[in-house]
């Protein structure tokens, strides 16, 4: 598997070259105070392109690659990126009942890479993340993943607002976990067009994505702790939704 190291791209030409090809590109590191037109043209390209724009210190700068970088470097993605809206609208052409998930704040790469990997086993059609504010698709989530996120559809939005109201609108169900909720996630029938979201440990699913959703439900727990871990979390969802979809096919 190739490390973070061997993603590495430096210098202004070959990183200009890479973001106007059809590679995909995790992060752009440019020199703090940098003030160019290059600097200008990096930022209208991460609204296009939808990577993060890092701002870095020389001193950090130089601890990442001793070589000419002329203030700019970027990571490649290990796996391609898709607009998220074109990817549901693809999958909602293609499958019947099709299943996404929507990461809100999942930065810890293991748990990012074990969601993957059960995503992957029960049968999900993608995952959906945010530009920022989401774990990276690296060696270490990847290994998580048991190279689940090299076989999934990965899809990246901007606003995880607009793409809620995007799939509301074409005949998508948008459900969100939530520790508040009374439906039981039983009682959810995910025999239709579904997209769940899933908030980050600690803080679980933003509350004003809460409120745009179709439905909250909840995973009944008999024990006192406080709640499930995300991954262990998003696995169960995941296989209830495997069962309702299993048990029609067995009655037919």
């Amino acid at each position: 598997m190739a490390t973070n190291a061997d993603m590495l791209i430096y210098g202004r030409h070959p990183v200009l070259e890479a973001l106007k090809s059809d590679k995909s590109i995790d992060k752009v590191l440019i020199l703090t105070g940098t003030n160019n037109d290059i600097e200008l043209e990096l930022r209208e390209l991460s609204k296009k392109k939808l990577f993060q724009l890092q701002y870095v210190p020389k001193e950090k700068f130089n601890k990442i690659t001793t070589n000419n970088h002329q203030g700019i470097a970027a990571y490649i993605s290990h796996t391609k990126y898709h607009v998220a809206e074109s990817l549901c609208n693809g999958i909602l052409k293609r499958i019947k009942n099709p299943l996404v998930v929507i990461l809100d704040g999942v930065t810890d790469v293991r748990n990012f890479g074990a969601i993957a990997r059960s995503a992957e086993c029960a049968g999900a059609n993608a995952l959906i993340i945010q530009h920022k504010g989401s774990a990276p698709i690296n060696a270490e989530s990847i290994k998580a993943s048991a190279g689940a996120l090299t076989k999934m559809k990965i899809g990246r939005i901007n606003s995880l607002a607009q793409l809620i109201a995007h799939l509301q609108n074409t005949d998508w169900q948008v459900l969100g976990s939530d520790l508040k909720a009374t439906k039981p996630l039983m009682e959810v029938d995910f025999n239709m067009p579904t997209a769940v979201i899933v908030g980050a440990e600690g803080q679980g699913v933003s509350k004003y994505l809460l409120k745009s959703v179709d439905e909250t439900f909840i995973i009944p727990q008999v024990g006192k702790t406080d709640s499930l871990n995300v991954s262990v979390a998003t696995g169960i969802i995941l296989y209830e939704a495997l069962r309702q979809k299993m048990s029609v096919k067995i009655d037919v």
